[in-house]
C-alpha cells in the first residue's frame, strides 16, 4: 500500500522550526514535564497503532517533511537516555567462585576436613580436600558464563540508520534515535525502534524471531480500532525485527527497553533460573547426611557415658566415625556422571551449557514447545495440490528443494492428473520472482514453496520459456500478482497473463475453467464448487493460493490451487508419542492464528478435540489462579506474546510440574530462561534464545529431546545406585568399629585396612557406578517425582539389607577366627579381606535397582569390571607382596580361605538379585 507524504500530511498542522522548541528554557520544561509515561508526550507502541499517524506526530513534537531539530532530538535524548540495552554488572570472578562454596554438601565436607586436620587424620583431610577443589572448579568452570541472553538483545539493535532530520536524510548510529525521529525503511534493513508507519510500499516485514508467525507482515499505515497483540499492530514496525521487501518510513515512537522488545528484556533481567531438581536433592542429602553425622556424634557420646567413658575419648570416636560416614567421594561422582553424560549427549546432537541440567530432563512432566522452527521448519511448503478437472495430490517432503513426492489419488488416469498438475505449477514458476540455490531461498517463502513443488514434479528451469513483458506485483489490495510474457520460442507472439494470489479475487476474473485438457465455461455454480474446496483445504490450517492464465485479465482460465503451509519436521509426531507413553505432557505454544495452530496441532497428534484451546487474551482475562487451574486441560495455547509464554511457564511450576520449553525466537527468549530446562533450536534459533536456554539442539531435531530424557533418567539413577553402595559399605564400616568400641571387643581392623576399604568405598569401584551405560527402558518410565528425596524408603531398605549382611559375615569371620580369644595377623586378614569382597559383591548388585545383573549384562559396563579387578588385585598384593604384608599386617591366606571368603561374600549379591526378581514379579 503506498500512502502519499504529501496527501497524508496536508491537513496537519505546520510545525515551523520557530514553532518547534526555540526557546531554550521553554524547552526543558516542557521535556521535563514529559518524564512520565503518564504525560501526554509519551506514547506506547500499542497506543501509537491506534491513533492516526499525524495524532503521533503531534504529539511527538515533530513535522514529519522536516523532522527533529539536532539540538531538540539531544534533549530528548538527556530524558529518554540511549536506544541500547543496558546489562546489569555481574559480579566479580573471585565472587562466583566463592558462591559455589554454599552447597550444603561442599560445607559440609569442609567441616569434615578440618574436624580430620585437628583429630590429625591428614590423609582423610588432603582426599576431602581436593574432592572440594575438583568438585568447586570443574562447577564454576561450567557455569562461569555471562548472562549473554541479555547481551544477544543488543545485537538487534542495528548499528545505524536512515533518519530524516532538519530536512536532510542522514545515517547515524541507532542509539542516537529519540521518539519523534522520522525513520526511512528499505529492503534487508533491521527496524532501529518501535515505529510507526506512515509510508508504506510493499512493505513486509519478518517480525517470525518475535511474534512466531511464519509469513511476512505486510504493513499498512492505517489506524487500528483495538491491538490485540504484536500481530494486529500492522502499522507498527518493531524494534530488532527485518525488512523483507518493500520500502516505508515512519515515526519513533519508542526506543531502548520501552520498546516492545525492550519488554522483552526487562522481563528476561526479571527472571532467574531456577535450581535444577538434582541441584535440589543434592542440597538435602547435604542437609540429611549432617544430621545423621551429629546423630551419631551424639548417640556414641551418650553410649560411652553410660558405660562410665571419658566424654573427650567418646566425641573423638564419634568424630571420626562421623567425617568416614560422609561420602566424599560423592560429589566428584555427581560432577564426572554428570560431565560424562553431558559429552554423550553431544554425540547425539545436543550442547548442554550446564552440568546439572542433563539430570533435569529425566525429571520433565511439561514440555511447552514453540510451534515456528521447532515443530515445524520455518520453510513454506505446499502440501496440497488441486487441480481445476479434480485431481488431487498431496506433496511429501519440506524445505526448499526437490526431495519429495507428488502422491496422485483422484484422478481417471495418472497421465492426465500428470499434465494438469504440470499446468498449475507452470504459473506458480512463471508468476514468481523468488530464486532458490541449493536449499537457500531469496525471495518470498510462498514462491519458494511453488518452485519446491515444481521441482518435485521435474520441472526445473520452466520460467526461462517465457519472456516477461510486464509484472503487476502483488498489493493488499489487489491479494494477487500478474505477469504478462510471451512464449520465447515458437512462430506465435501471444501474450499470456499467469495470475496467482487468493482464490476469491482470481475466480471473479475467470471465465473458463479447464476440464481433462478442454476449456469448460465457468457458471456461478461451479465457482461456489471450487470456492467450497478452498475453505475445506484452508479448514485443515493451509495457505490457499489460486491460479490462472489467459489472453488477458478479464478473460482468465482458472487451472486449480495449492495448500501451502510450514509442515511438522519428521518424525516430530513419532517422537511426541513417545514422549506422551512416558507420561510427559507436550504443549503447542505459538503466536499463530486459531486455525494453523489446531491443525498443526492435529498433525502432531496433539489432542484438540478433549483438550482446551486457549488463546492470549483469554490468558490476559484471566487471574493467575484460574490460570493455573486451567493449564493442565489445555493443549493448544495461540496467539500468545511473550509476556502469555511466561505466564504459562509458571503457571505450570506453581502446579508442581517440571517445565521444559522449546523455542528458536526471541520471542521465547523469556520463557526459555524462566523453564526448568530451556531447549534451543541450533541451526534456526537466535542467538538471544541460544544464550537463554540450558540446552541447544544442533539439528534441531525434536525427536534429540527423548535422548535427553533417556540420558537424564538414567544419570539419576546410576548416582543413586552409587549412594546406595557408599551408604550400605559406610554404614556397615562404622557399625563394626562401633560395635567393637561399644561391646568392648578389639577392633577387628587396623589403622591402614580402614584406610584402604575408605579408598575402595570412595575410588575406583564406586565411582565406577557412575559411569553405568544407560538403560534404554528408562525413557518409558514416568519422570521422576522431585519432591522424592535421594534417599527414599526403598533405598533405606536396600541399604540396611546389604549392611546388615555384610556387618553379619563380617563379625562371624572374626568370631570364627578369634576362638582363642587372641588377634593374630590371620585373624584380622580374614576380617580384612572378607569386608573387601563383600564390598566387591554389594558394587555389583548396585549396578541396578531392579533389573538383575544379567539382564543388564555382566560385561557392559567396562569401567566397573577394570575397577573391580584392579580392587581384588590390589587385595591380593595386600594378602601376598611382602612388603604390603608389613605395611598391612597381613599374612598369606590359602586357596580355601579365598574360595570360602568368595562363598560367604556372594551371599550380599544373591540375596540383592533374589529380592529385585520378587519385586519385579510383584
Amino acid at each position: 500500500m503506498k500512502n502519499s507524504m504529501n496527501s497524508k500530511y496536508e491537513k496537519l498542522p505546520k510545525l515551523h522550526t520557530a514553532s518547534l522548541i526555540d526557546d531554550e528554557s521553554e524547552s526543558l520544561e516542557s521535556l521535563s514535564s514529559a518524564k512520565s509515561p503518564e504525560q501526554e508526550m509519551w506514547l506506547k507502541t500499542s497506543e501509537a497503532a491506534t491513533l492516526e499517524a499525524e495524532d503521533v506526530a503531534t504529539r511527538l513534537n515533530v513535522d514529519p517533511r522536516f523532522g527533529l531539530r539536532w539540538r531538540d532530538a539531544d534533549k530528548k535524548r538527556q530524558l529518554t537516555g540511549y536506544n541500547e540495552f543496558i546489562v546489569k554488572e555481574e559480579d566479580p570472578t573471585w565472587k562466583k567462585y566463592i558462591e559455589q562454596f554454599r552447597n550444603p554438601l561442599i560445607l559440609l565436607l569442609l567441616a569434615s576436613a578440618l574436624v580430620s586436620i585437628f583429630m590429625k587424620q591428614y590423609d582423610d583431610a588432603v582426599s576431602i580436600t581436593v574432592a572440594i577443589v575438583i568438585v568447586v572448579t570443574v562447577a564454576f568452570i561450567q557455569e562461569y558464563r555471562s548472562e549473554k541472553s541479555l547481551e544477544e538483545l543488543t545485537k538487534l539493535v542495528p548499528p545505524s540508520c536512515n533518519c530524516f532530520r532538519e530536512g536532510q536524510l542522514e545515517t547515524f548510529l541507532a542509539k542516537d534515535l529519540v521518539p519523534g525521529d522520522i525513520v526511512h525503511l528499505n529492503m534487508g534493513d533491521r527496524v532501529p525502534a518501535d515505529i510507526r508507519l506512515f509510508e508504506a510500499i510493499d512493505l513486509a516485514i519478518d517480525e517470525s524471531s518475535f511474534t512466531g508467525e511464519t509469513e511476512p507482515s505486510s504493513k499498512q499505515t492505517n489506524s487500528i480500532l483495538k491491538t490485540n497483540g504484536h500481530s494486529s499492530m500492522k502499522n507498527i514496525a518493531f524494534m530488532g525485527t527485518l525488512v523483507r521487501w518493500g520500502k516505508g518510513k515512519g515515526i519513533v515512537v519508542n526506543t531502548g527497553e520501552k520498546s516492545e522488545f525492550g519488554e522483552v528484556f526487562k522481563l528476561m533481567q526479571a527472571e532467574e533460573a531456577p535450581k535444577t531438581p538434582l541441584q535440589k536433592s543434592m542440597d538435602i542429602l547435604g542437609t540429611q547426611l549432617s544430621l545423621y553425622s551429629f546423630g551419631i556424634i551424639g548417640l556414641i557420646m551418650v553410649l560411652g557415658w553410660i558405660q562410665g567413658r571419658p566424654i573427650l575419648d567418646m566425641f573423638t570416636i564419634g568424630v571420626s566415625l562421623a567425617v568416614a560416614a560422609i561420602p566424599e567421594g560423592l560429589p566428584i561422582v555427581v560432577t564426572v556422571t554428570l560431565a560424562l553424560g553431558v559429552m554423550r549427549m553431544a554425540k547425539r546432537k545436543a550442547i548442554v551449557k550446564k552440568l546439572p541440567t542433563v539430570e533435569t530432563l529425566g525429571c520433565v512432566g511439561v514440555i511447552c514447545s514453540d510451534k515456528t522452527g521447532t515443530i515445524t521448519k520455518n520453510e513454506m511448503t505446499v502440501t496440497v495440490i488441486l487441480t481445476s478437472d479434480g485431481h488431487l495430490a498431496e506433496v511429501s517432503g519440506a524445505g526448499y528443494n526437490d526431495q519429495g513426492e507428488i502422491h496422485i489419488y483422484k484422478c481417471d488416469s495418472v497421465e492426465h492428473a500428470r499434465e494438469s498438475i504440470y499446468r498449475l505449477l507452470e504459473i506458480g514458476c512463471v508468476c514468481n520472482n523468488a530464486i532458490i540455490t541449493g536449499e537457500t531461498l531469496r525471495g518470498q517463502p510462498t514462491e519458494g514453496a511453488l518452485l519446491a513443488v515444481a521441482m518435485k514434479h521435474g520441472m526445473y528451469g520452466i520460467a526461462d520459456k517465457y519472456e516477461r513483458l510486464k509484472e503487476y506485483p502483488f498489493s493488499s489490495e489487489e491479494k494477487m500478482m500478474t505477469v504478462k510474457c510471451k512464449p520465447k520460442y515458437g512462430e506465435t507472439n501471444e501474450q499470456i497473463f499467469f495470475v496467482k494470489g487468493a482464490i476469491e479475487r482470481i475466480i471473479d476474473r475467470c471465465t473458463k475453467y479447464l476440464w481433462n485438457g478442454t476449456l469448460q465455461q465457468l457458471t456461478d455454480q461451479k465457482k461456489q464448487d471450487f470456492l467450497a474446496e478452498s475453505f475445506e483445504i484452508g479448514r485443515k490450517g493451509l495457505r490457499v493460493v489460486g491460479l490462472a492464465r489467459g489472453s488477458s485479465m478479464q478473460d482468465l482460465v482458472y487451472l486449480g490451487m495449492v495448500g501451502i503451509c510450514d509442515p511438522p519436521r519428521p518424525h516430530v509426531k513419532e517422537s511426541i508419542q513417545t514422549l506422551q507413553q512416558s507420561g510427559v505432557k507436550v504443549k503447542l505454544v505459538t503466536g499463530d492464528a486459531h486455525e494453523t495452530a489446531v491443525a498443526i496441532a492435529a498433525m502432531i497428534g496433539l489432542d484438540t478435540i478433549h483438550g482446551q484451546v486457549l488463546s492470549g487474551d483469554q490468558i490476559e482475562a484471566m487471574t493467575q489462579h484460574q490460570l493455573e487451574q486451567a493449564v493442565n486441560s489445555v493443549n493448544v495455547f495461540y496467539r500468545v506474546t511473550p509476556r502469555h509464554k511466561l505466564a504459562i511457564v509458571k503457571a505450570y511450576q506453581r502446579n508442581g510440574a517440571i517445565v521444559g520449553m522449546t523455542g528458536d525466537g526471541v520471542n521465547d527468549g523469556v520463557a526459555l530462561k524462566k523453564a526448568d530446562i530451556g531447549i534451543a533450536m541450533g541451526k534456526n534459533g537466535t542467538d538471544v534464545c541460544k544464550e537463554a536456554a540450558d540446552m541447544i539442539l544442533v539439528d534441531d531435531d525434536f525427536n534429540t529431546i527423548i535422548a535427553a530424557i533417556e540420558e537424564g533418567k538414567g544419570i539419576f539413577y546410576n548416582i543413586r545406585n552409587f549412594v546406595r553402595f557408599q551408604l550400605s559399605t559406610s554404614i556397615a564400616a562404622l557399625s563394626l568399629i562401633a560395635l567393637s568400641t561399644l561391646l568392648r571387643i578389639p577392633n577387628p581392623l587396623n589403622a591402614m585396612q580402614i584406610l584402604w576399604i575408605n579408598i575402595i568405598m570412595d575410588g575406583p569401584p564406586a565411582q565406577s557406578l557412575g559411569v553405568e551405560p544407560v538403560d534404554h527402558d528408562v525413557v518409558k518410565q514416568r519422570p521422576r517425582n522431585v519432591k522424592e528425596h535421594m534417599i527414599t524408603r526403598s533405598l533405606i531398605i536396600n541399604v540396611l539389607l546389604s549392611a546388615s549382611i555384610i556387618i553379619v559375615g563380617t563379625l562371624w569371620v572374626f568370631k570364627r577366627e578369634m576362638s582363642d580369644n587372641k588377634i593374630t595377623p590371620r585373624d584380622t586378614t580374614m576380617t580384612f579381606t572378607c569386608f573387601v569382597f563383600f564390598d566387591m559383591f554389594n558394587a555389583l548388585s548396585c549396578r541396578s535397582q531392579t533389573k538383575s545383573v544379567f539382564t543388564i549384562g555382566l560385561f557392559t559396563n567396562k569401567m566397573f569390571l577394570l575397577a573391580v579387578t584392579l580392587s581384588v588385585i590390589g587385595q591380593l598384593l595386600v594378602i601376598y607382596f611382602p612388603p604390603l604384608q608389613y605395611i598391612f599386617q597381613t599374612e598369606a591366606l590359602t586357596l580355601f580361605d579365598i574360595v570360602f571368603l568368595v562363598s560367604l561374600t556372594s551371599t550380599v549379591f544373591i540375596v540383592s538379585e533374589f529380592k529385585k526378581l520378587l519385586e519385579r514379579k510383584s
